[in-house]
């Protein structure tokens, strides 16, 4: 294709993505909430989120977890979920508060003895002080006491009774995202209980709760053959950025976690200026904000604005590597950091993964198809609200090391660095990008999530505006960014080793 037939069709691709996208209504309540409101009457159903502005990214060292703990406690219920009795219930969160005060103090001692080398390990049984062993009995006493109260999983009884589907949520390092898919005439259930949830929280079985949690990191991260090796890895990638700790948090932190801070993170940032709302399907734009207004409008503003993340990532001191010797598949992982999903480079960095990867793309061919060196390999990149990282990736055949793919990933790069990538290349990546671009405007649920992550980092606006961004890479931009962001002393490097067994 000759170069001024492909800028055709890449002009086609574009005025036709346009064309598809969707029509969206944006909102603002009075008490700062901001709504984005798509409406499609194909099927009787809607695809309700709320999306709130703050993750792992929002916290700090002592309190790493928060965030993600809070995704678990918005399903605890409020005063009119989830409990038979609210003024018995209440009574039993402060407590449990009170005794807590108790566990901290001692839990302080034993931080105090595990410095000076007097114990090993605070959570042996064995170094437990007397006083520290009653509280945690009158804690467990309360805890019963107060699941005798608590209709378990009532929030999704209801929803599930009403026909809606999907109830869930997720936490990552930049946003907690709440969704549901509800019928088209259970919008203002939706509303109530939703808003309920923000206006009137309960967050009982808290202090149980981060056991849940630990126990969630334990299978997630410890209880895995590479997870640990994986964190070290991220914690050493970045220096200054928040993102240096996992979304899920540090054991330490988690498990002394109070529900005062709890109460801090939700009042600085479950606030309706902190959160959009968005609504995906079968409604009328003036009615649903008639709704929402009555229901949401009752969540009082917060005049604070949340503390912005000011730290800046300072640029890094030279190659770093980690070593790990796991019980799991061998594999080499090289990070380079790169640039927010927003900015301006993010579309020719994405360009250059979908060239890289993929069965048929550079990486595979070269590695697995060509020299048969490695039975995978891959790479992608990841753009977030205040950084982004590039990854390649490759585990070797059976009697190669890692270390030996190191270099040949590296080779590819060097290729695009030094010739460029094809113009079949580029134009089949921007085709395939045409396509999953249709792909993720059909579904509702879809497009609702898409928005959630594009103001989690950014605006709608930006949604809108990356079919285009994508299309108008050119080679140029596709080479230069393999120049700019794979300098050696930006690099970050994994080999993972299998474990020898004795």
């Amino acid at each position: 294709m000759n170069g001024f037939i492909q800028a055709a069709a890449a002009a086609a691709l574009c005025a036709s993505l346009a064309a598809q996208a969707p029509p969206i209504l944006e909102r603002t309540l009075p008490n700062g909430f901001q709504v984005l409101l798509v409406e499609r009457h194909d099927e009787p159903s809607i695809s309700c989120g709320w999306v709130v502005r703050a993750g792992s990214a929002n916290e700090r060292p002592g309190i790493t977890g928060v965030a993600h703990l809070f995704e678990h406690m918005m399903f605890k219920g409020t005063r009119t979920i989830g409990t038979r009795d609210a003024v018995r219930d209440g009574e039993l969160n402060r407590k449990q508060d009170e005794v807590m005060k108790t566990v901290r103090e001692e839990q302080a001692l034993l931080c105090e003895r595990l410095r000076r080398g007097e114990i090993q390990d605070l959570r042996d049984p064995a170094a437990r002080t007397p006083r520290l062993q009653a509280a945690l009995a009158e804690l467990d006493a309360l805890v019963k006491a107060q699941r005798a109260l608590i209709v378990k999983d009532e929030l999704p009884k209801v929803y599930g009774q009403a026909g809606a589907t999907g109830l869930n949520a997720n936490t990552t390092t930049d946003r907690t995202f709440f969704h549901i898919d509800v019928p088209a005439n259970k919008l203002e259930l939706w509303a109530w209980l939703e808003s309920d949830r923000l206006l009137d929280p309960v967050f009982r079985e808290f202090y149980s709760e981060r056991d849940v949690v630990l126990e969630e990191r334990r299978m997630r991260v410890e209880a895995t053959p590479t997870g640990r090796a994986m964190e070290t890895f991220q914690a050493m990638q970045w220096q200054a950025s928040p993102y240096s700790w996992p979304v899920i948090g540090w054991p330490s932190d988690i498990s002394s976690l109070t529900r005062d801070q709890a109460d801090a993170f939700f009042a600085t940032y479950y606030a309706p200026g902190n959160i959009t709302l968005i609504l995906v399907g079968d409604f009328k734009a003036e009615e649903a904000m008639a709704t929402l207004t009555r229901y949401f409008g009752r969540v009082p503003a917060n005049p604070v604005p949340p503390p912005p993340v000011t730290v800046l990532e300072p640029p890094q001191g030279g190659e770093q590597r980690l070593t790990a010797d796991v019980e799991a598949t061998p594999f080499v992982l090289i990070a380079q950091k790169a640039v927010p999903s927003v900015h301006r480079d993010a579309a020719a960095l994405d360009i250059l993964a979908a060239i890289l990867n993929g069965d048929s793309g550079r990486l595979k061919r070269a590695l697995v198809q060509g020299r048969g060196a490695a039975i995978e390999a891959g790479c992608g990149f990841e753009g977030q609200k205040y950084g982004g990282t590039f990854r390649l990736y490759a585990a070797p055949v059976p009697g190669k090391g890692p270390e030996e793919l190191e270099a040949l990933l590296l080779d590819e790069i060097r290729a695009v660095q030094d010739q460029g990538v094809t113009d079949h290349e580029l134009q089949k990546v921007k085709n395939q990008i045409a396509a999953y671009t249709y792909r993720r405007m059909e579904r509702n649920g879809d497009l609702r999530d898409q928005l959630a992550e594009a103001v989690s980092a950014g605006t709608w606006r930006d949604f809108l505006a990356e079919p285009e961004r994508l299309q108008a890479v050119t080679r140029e931009d596709v080479q230069r960014v393999a120049r700019t962001y794979f300098a050696r002393e930006g690099r970050n490097t994994l080999v993972v080793r299998r474990k020898e067994t004795k």
